[in-house]
């Protein structure tokens, strides 16, 4: 199968099409495909019996007779084929085993150093990786996707400059992963397959959602009009390197020209902390005083929504998003982040930007993003030229 989705032929013309709109997980008739398409209902069965012989879709019960023998419904079939997701984080790797629905089979959760280069930890992971794959679910691997934790040139996936990846920039990750795993191989930045994740899991009905991660750094990942956006150059949502403007009420002097990550990020308020006499070396530090009611965490991480705030003001009135997610470590302190950042957005931003907005914390979890590289992967190898590739390798054999 991954031969045939690489293969990039153009056999079995519309296939793919069909089934797309079998994607969503719904049983369908063949009669009610060929009502949806326009397409004859020899055609349309045509091109279901070659999914069906392929695996990509399975028969899905009865539905009701109208006279004659009932018609048989079809749905996607998940169980296709797997793909391996990873979470790759400055301390932390997450790697796991996914249907094709993005549904996590198995997942493994290691220690490590993202400064240890590239090499020593993708060994590392590629051998979690294989050792899931012998015990999680059937199919065939169909691609490998990966969320880093910087700036990614997604077309190569190839790290850009990352600031707290060392030795990492510029290097060709999917043709190391080729080595070990001959299948398609996507790198995203770590807060891109979050919104994924985010929008999957918990909001699949919005098109217009935006995840802002507030940990060691501060990025955000767009969602519009139901697609991700990377930007030019990949570097779209880096909202980190904004320069806050002033006017929420904290204590900056006016020419303070610090950036976003500079004044709101875990780093940034476990500094903060520090200069006022408290032991707190990061951002776990600074959850930790904040769920123990110390008054001056929970005032500086209030502080740093409105920071937040006063940028995702400027992003409301430009993206008119629906949701906007806060997710990042700096997130599980509870309602105080959050509470800074609804403070300032729904004064500054105007009001038909803010009138349905909702500002929540992740749903999903740390599982947002192995559940978006899986997401990533699967709507790549399953896009339609790929899905009637493998139609046609599947009738030739």
């Amino acid at each position: 199968m991954v031969e045939a989705l690489r293969a990039g032929t153009a056999p079995s013309p519309g296939a793919g099409e069909i089934f797309q709109l079998l994607r969503d997980g719904r049983a369908r008739t063949k009669a009610e495909l060929a009502s949806l398409t326009g397409l004859a209902r020899s055609t349309v069965a045509l091109r279901v019996d070659a999914l069906l012989s392929a695996g990509l879709l399975a028969p899905a019960g009865e539905a009701a007779s109208t006279g004659g023998r009932p018609p048989v419904r079809v749905a996607f079939n998940p169980a296709a084929g797997r793909t391996l997701a990873v979470d790759l984080g400055a301390t932390h790797a997450t790697v796991a085993v996914a249907d094709l629905a993005g549904g996590i089979l198995e997942s493994r959760t290691r220690a490590i150093d993202i400064a240890d280069g590239p090499e020593t930890l993708l060994d590392a992971i590629l051998a979690d990786g294989a050792a899931l794959l012998e015990t999680a679910g059937t199919g065939p691997l169909l691609g490998v996707g990966i969320g880093v934790p910087g700036p990614v040139e997604h077309s190569t996936g190839r790290p850009t400059n990352p600031p707290i990846m060392p030795g990492w920039d510029r290097f060709d990750i999917p043709g190391y992963v080729q080595r070990r795993f001959a299948v398609p191989v996507l790198v995203d930045n770590d807060v891109n397959i979050l919104a994924l994740g985010e929008q999957v899991t918990s909001w699949p009905g919005v098109d217009d959602l935006v995840f802002v991660k507030v940990a060691t750094g501060i990025g955000a990942g767009i969602i519009a009009g139901g697609e991700l956006q990377r930007g030019a150059q990949g570097s779209a949502g880096d909202m980190g390197h904004v320069q806050v403007p002033h006017g929420t009420g904290g204590e900056r002097d006016p020419g303070d020209e610090r950036d976003l990550e500079a004044l709101a990020s875990g780093s940034a308020i476990a500094a903060s902390l520090r200069a006022q006499g408290l032991e707190a070396a990061n951002s776990s530090d600074v959850v930790s005083l904040v769920r123990a009611g110390h008054p001056a965490a929970i005032a500086a991480t209030r502080q740093a929504g409105r920071d937040v705030g006063e940028v995702l003001a400027t992003v409301v009135n430009l993206l008119n998003p629906s949701i906007i997610v806060l997710g990042g470590s700096i997130a599980r302190a509870g309602e105080h982040l959050l509470a800074g950042v609804r403070e300032v957005v729904y004064r500054r931003s105007i009001p038909l930007a803010t009138q349905h907005l909702a500002i929540v914390q992740t749903q999903a979890g740390e599982r947002a993003a192995v559940v978006g590289a899986a997401i990533m992967v699967a709507r790549e190898v399953l896009s339609p030229a790929s899905v009637d590739a493998y139609a046609a390798a599947s009738a030739a054999r």
